[in-house]
């Protein structure tokens, strides 16, 4: 029953997350060209400052609305995954197709709220890795479209990882945390600049330390090696095969936070056995 209903809010947050990968690129990339205004404005500039900072734009206004028609979304066209299939994927207004995204993101978010309720019970534990979870969600789909993991996302999961060790109780005691995420941002960090000097060329962004010291301060030190291995397995098997089957361009950039969150996922779920497993196999 926790884990039925635990799904069903799933459905729910996978909604409210559609909006926040939706508006909250848009909204850094406003707060970037404002602060560039106030540092290269003359006096023209600042007044077209003033007349945009009008319009206000965040995860609450302005209400949703179909970007073809600008018709607003009413209640009963936002319920999760239903409205799309009454609505047949396209606007009641206009008719346009509306992104098969919205839906899957939030059956996705349902499916594995429901597996974390299921696998921790009703915890302390369970809350905790359904908020990581639901950011890793956002973190994975933001990064696809734009090559960016905000820091208004990773910095406040980190933080909420070392806030979860202190409880004492959930995935890692604090000490293991505060390691774990130094460890994470350092090794991604070391990695970057030792790739770069090698080869003059930036291998990841710094939104990618930062995942990844925030899932060593969510799991621990301990996990970080699963969380890597995995994540670097998976990415280069899918980078060759989108190379080789896709077409895809060799030399165009691949994000590397789904991977990251992706592994971090399976670590917190099931790092412990795969780490039992890999030992009994090595002989440790």
């Amino acid at each position: 029953m926790f884990a039925g209903v635990t799904a069903l809010l799933g459905l729910i947050v996978g909604s409210f997350l559609n909006v926040v990968i939706h508006r909250l690129p848009i909204m850094l990339e406003r707060s970037w060209q404002t602060q560039a205004r106030e540092v290269l404005a003359d006096a023209d500039g600042s007044a077209a400052l003033t007349a945009e900072s009008a319009d206000t734009y965040n995860l609450v206004t302005p209400r949703s609305a179909c970007p073809a028609c600008g018709a607003q979304i009413k209640a009963w066209q936002n319920i999760p995954v239903l409205s799309y299939l009454f609505l047949r994927g396209r606007c009641a207004g206009c008719g346009t197709a509306i992104g098969i995204r919205y839906p899957v993101v939030e059956t996705v978010t349902a499916v594995l709220s429901g597996l974390v309720a299921w696998h921790f019970g009703y915890s302390l534990e369970a809350a905790g890795a359904l908020l990581l979870t639901w950011s890793l969600i956002a973190l994975t789909v933001i990064d696809l479209d734009h090559q960016l993991l905000p820091d208004s996302l990773t910095l406040p999961l980190l933080w909420l990882g070392l806030v979860f060790a202190l409880q004492g109780t959930t995935f890692t005691d604090l000490r293991s945390a505060v390691i774990g995420a130094m460890a994470g941002y350092l090794s991604l960090w070391s990695i970057y600049h030792l790739f770069k000097l090698v080869t003059g060329k930036e291998g990841m962004g710094y939104g990618d330390f930062k995942l990844l010291g925030a899932l060593g301060a969510w799991l621990g030190w301990q996990m970080l090696p699963v969380v890597i291995i995995l994540s670097a397995l998976v990415g280069a098997v899918t980078g060759v095969t989108m190379i080789l089957f896709a077409g895809r361009d060799s030399q165009r950039p691949m994000p590397f936070g789904p991977f990251l969150a992706a592994a971090g996922f399976v670590a917190l779920l099931w790092g412990d056995a795969l780490t039992s497993a890999y030992r009994q196999m090595a002989g440790f």
